[in-house]
């Protein structure tokens, strides 16, 4: 029964992930009339600085990146850059162009863009499964697309930039082990955000006022900061490119919400990709892989509890099933399980 629960349990993060970030887009659609991209992105991003304040809090320590190992800055870095800086500017002039629902069901190009990556350059293998799956994505896309006209097609092609921009960044924020999930998202949103806002009040008038501001943050709190915490954490746990294409179904809340909030039509397409994105979503929480593997003696940190073979190490804790995250070492290890490409599996198979 725990297995069960151990297995499910980085699935539902990303789903609740899914959720909360599908709100940002028909949120932000209702911004965007008197606020820039580059201002916006910024709010964004520095409310979801703010949404993890109480974790790192309760964390009791917030590592600084000039003080973390040159690994997991590097890492960071590149995840502020593609993820944090570029992407959601492209996302948000995409945005201007085109329905939050077009835009919704676009960001559904992020999970190719991952699969793809992970695929090529990240160890991040899938199955028959998996690429069943991130093909029928693709296909819900594309006949998403069908019949947009010129600024609809601009959109598509900005809204695709941005995902390729997240998907690297989906990669990266998977492998970072030195600092936990929430150190990751705060420092993403305060850097990125600090920059876009600056940006953002050079390029253009600053013309939002104090309901607007508020409302960017509080967005950018649940829709970015909550939602990539969990996000990093399912990641870690599943791979990236199984915790994106399992978060690929955020557009589907994002469709919901601009219907009810900004009065959009609901088409039959869009029913129909829903439902092909759950099918696809269905077969990727059955596709683990199994096979004699070695674990080298290595030394990192993240979050973790001690109910698996991986992490027998002593430790403060009084509870073994809590979950907490501290350096730990792993001792040379030979064994045959089923698993995903996690911090721990990383290799060619």
């Amino acid at each position: 029964m725990h297995m069960e629960k151990q297995r499910l349990r980085p699935f539902i993060l990303a789903l609740i992930a899914a959720t909360l970030f599908g709100a940002a887009t028909p949120l932000s659609k209702s911004l965007l009339a008197d606020i820039g991209p580059f201002q916006l992105s910024g709010l964004l991003y520095l409310g979801a600085a703010l949404g993890v304040l109480p974790l790192l809090q309760r964390g009791g320590k917030i590592a600084a990146p000039w003080r973390m190992e040159r690994h997991t800055r590097r890492l960071l870095l590149g995840a502020i850059f593609f993820g944090g800086m570029v992407g959601p500017v492209w996302l948000l002039v995409g945005l201007r162009l085109a329905s939050a629902a077009s835009v919704s069901l676009w960001l559904n190009l992020e999970a190719v863009a991952t699969a793809l990556l992970g695929f090529f350059f990240f160890h991040d293998r899938l199955g028959r499964n998996g690429w069943i799956g991130a093909g029928g994505i693709l296909l819900s896309a594309l006949l998403l697309t069908w019949g947009q006209g010129v600024a609809g097609w601009a959109a598509g092609l900005l809204v695709a930039a941005a995902c390729f921009c997240w998907g690297l960044d989906n990669h990266l924020t998977a492998l970072i082990d030195g600092i936990t999930p929430a150190e990751s998202t705060f420092w993403k949103g305060l850097l990125a955000g600090t920059v876009n806002l600056g940006i953002g009040i050079v390029v253009e008038p600053f013309n939002a006022n104090l309901w607007q501001i508020s409302l960017a943050l509080v967005t950018g709190v649940f829709a970015y900061g909550l939602s990539i915490t969990l996000y990093i954490g399912a990641a870690q746990t599943l791979g990236a490119t199984r915790s994106q294409l399992v978060f690929s179904t955020s557009p589907y809340f994002g469709i919901l919400l601009s219907v009810l909030l900004l009065h959009e039509s609901l088409t039959l397409t869009q029913v129909v990709s829903a439902v092909l994105v759950g099918i696809c979503v269905a077969l990727l929480t059955i596709e683990w892989h199994g096979h004699d593997h070695d674990h080298p003696a290595f030394e990192h940190e993240h979050w973790h509890d001690h109910a698996d073979p991986h992490h027998g190490h002593a430790y403060s804790v009084t509870t073994e099933s809590t979950n907490h995250s501290h350096r730990h070492l792993h001792t040379p290890l030979v064994h045959t399980h089923r698993h995903w490409p996690d911090l721990h599996h990383r290799h060619e198979h």
